[in-house]
């Protein structure tokens, strides 16, 4: 008989725990946030088991507790002790079991833009290496530059956000799979890849397009003429240099280009953001406005004009 009895009590007991609520599976690594949405149980009170969305105070309030409840940089395990201390301390429950999951971040915002293929912003639910993010946007456009730029904001003293940036070399951070650069992320980043610096060549040219600046290389007038296959016909003896200037504008320099192709005069090294225009041998030109159209920077300031001689 005594037998009989235990071994309904341990059936009982069984019964009990699998009617109990599982412990979360959700265990992420990183930390609740403001705005960020939870999942909130407390077993054998429906009333209180909700999704709730974390204030941007980083609180969270519950129905019939009076007092709110700091959400913000807990883990929820610690959050489930936080929510069972409070019933428990305003005589609700005696023994409350809760749990706490993680249903939407909203507070772990990572951003990639600039010379990607997929512009994404996303959530950091756990911590993302830096070319995780990368590869999530799609990895890097061929008009990548030679850096990217990671800035992280953190709260300063005071308690306002300061941002950080990091400036990473592509060339460590891919091709010598350097891990110090490759860091892990935990959301409030935004990371910009520009694009390469590039010369510009319009006019009397067979191929005339934008030209990618090699990391650290130089180029000159006769390098970008060969890659923009020569001249075409009836292209002008003397070409023109369109270069930013600090005024906001960009400076015109006349180069003697057929003098330059007989080496009959010195080469002319072209800058990051210049245009080389090369107008007809009848005198017609491109006005400014419509070559710095061509480059997406700078303004169509009036130009100064200034004269380089052999």
């Amino acid at each position: 008989m005594r037998l009989t009895f235990v071994i309904l009590l341990l059936a009982i007991a069984a019964a009990a725990q699998q009617s109990m609520p599982a412990a979360s599976a959700n265990l992420p690594t990183q930390s609740i946030g403001a705005n960020d949405l939870i999942e909130v149980s407390v077993y054998g009170a429906p009333e209180l088991s909700r999704p709730i969305r974390v204030g941007a105070d980083g609180y969270i309030r519950l129905p019939i507790l009076k007092q709110r409840i700091k959400a913000e940089g807990l883990y929820p395990a610690d959050l489930e002790t936080g929510i069972a201390e409070a019933l428990r301390k305003e005589e609700l429950y005696a023994d409350p079991y809760v749990t706490v999951t993680i249903a939407e971040y909203h507070s772990r915002p990572i951003s990639v833009s600039g010379a990607v293929k997929s512009p994404l912003e996303f959530q950091a639910a756990s911590p993302t290496s830096l070319l995780e993010a990368i590869s999530r946007a799609g990895g890097l456009s061929d008009n990548a530059g030679p850096e990217i730029l990671v800035n992280q904001t953190q709260p300063g003293p005071d308690g306002s956000p300061i941002v950080h940036p990091r400036h990473i070399p592509v060339r460590g951070l891919i091709n010598d799979a350097d891990a110090n650069l490759n860091f892990k992320l935990t959301g409030g980043e935004q990371i910009i890849v520009p694009e390469a610096a590039k010369v510009y060549v319009a006019g009397y040219v067979k191929v005339p397009n934008a030209y990618k600046i090699q990391d650290g290389s130089e180029i000159s007038i006769m390098q970008i003429l060969a890659l923009s296959q020569g001249l075409a016909p009836y292209a002008a003896k003397v070409a023109y240099i369109y270069r930013l200037n600090g005024a906001g504008g960009r400076t015109e320099i006349s180069v003697p280009l057929a003098k330059i192709l007989n080496r009959k005069a010195p080469d002319v090294p072209l800058l990051a953001n210049d245009i080389l225009y090369v107008p007809d041998n009848k005198g017609k030109r491109l006005t400014l406005t419509a070559l710095d159209r061509l480059a997406p920077i700078g303004s169509a300031a009036a130009s100064t004009l200034i004269y380089l001689h052999p």
